[in-house]
C-alpha cells in the first residue's frame, strides 16, 4: 500500500484531490488496480452463454443450446496461468499489455466480446479515482494493540448484514479519524 500511496502523493502534490489528469500517470495504481480485480472480479461467475454449435471445452462436449458458465474467480487464481496465483502482487502486470477489455483471456473481470460489461470504462475509473483519493488523503492503520496476523482475510460468499469491525484512519493533517 506504500508504494502506491508514495507514487499518488508524490504525482499529485499538496492539491487536496486527486484529478482525471493525476490519474493517468499513476501506472502502479493501474497495476494495483488489475491485480485487485485478478483476485477480486465484481463477479465471480460471468454471464451465461449458450453454445451456438458443437465444440470441445477443457475435453467435454459441448452440444448446442448448452448454457455455459464463465467461471472468472477460478481463472485468476490458475497456476497454470498465474506465477504464485493467490499472493497479491501487482507488480506482474508492470511488463505486460494485459487489459480488461477482453483480449486476454486470463484476465477477464468483465468479460469479453460482443457481452462485455458496458460499465467497464465507468467501473473502472471510478475504483482508480476512488482508490486514488483515499490512499492520497489517508494513511490507513489498525487499532491500538492489533497485528495484520490479527485479521482474517479468508474469503466467504454471499452477503452479510453486519459492521465491518474498527479501523483508524491518520489523514495527512495527523488527525485521526475512529470508523466503527
Amino acid at each position: 500500500m506504500k508504494k502506491v500511496q508514495i507514487e499518488i502523493r508524490s504525482s499529485v502534490g499538496k492539491k487536496g484531490k486527486v484529478e482525471a489528469e493525476d490519474v493517468a500517470k499513476l501506472k502502479y495504481l493501474k497495476v494495483v488496480v488489475k491485480e485487485t480485480f485478478r483476485l477480486h472480479p465484481p463477479a465471480p461467475l460471468l454471464v451465461p452463454r449458450e453454445a451456438m454449435r458443437q465444440c470441445r471445452i477443457g475435453g467435454f462436449d459441448v452440444f448446442p443450446k448448452t448454457r455455459i458458465f464463465v467461471n472468472v474467480w477460478a481463472i485468476g487464481r490458475d497456476s497454470n496461468l498465474w506465477e504464485n496465483p493467490y499472493e497479491f502482487y501487482p507488480e506482474r502486470f508492470e511488463d505486460n499489455d494485459i487489459d480488461f477489455k477482453g483480449s486476454n483471456y486470463e484476465l477477464l473481470p468483465f468479460g469479453a466480446g460482443r457481452r462485455i460489461c458496458p460499465a467497464l470504462a465507468m467501473g473502472i475509473t471510478n475504483v482508480e479515482f476512488a482508490l486514488a483519493n483515499l490512499l492520497h488523503c489517508f494513511d490507513w492503520e489498525l487499532p491500538g494493540g492489533m497485528r495484520r496476523e490479527d485479521i482474517s482475510m479468508e474469503e466467504e460468499g454471499g452477503l452479510q448484514n453486519s459492521p465491518l469491525g474498527q479501523f483508524f484512519m491518520a489523514n495527512s493533517n495527523n488527525s485521526v479519524i475512529f470508523v466503527s
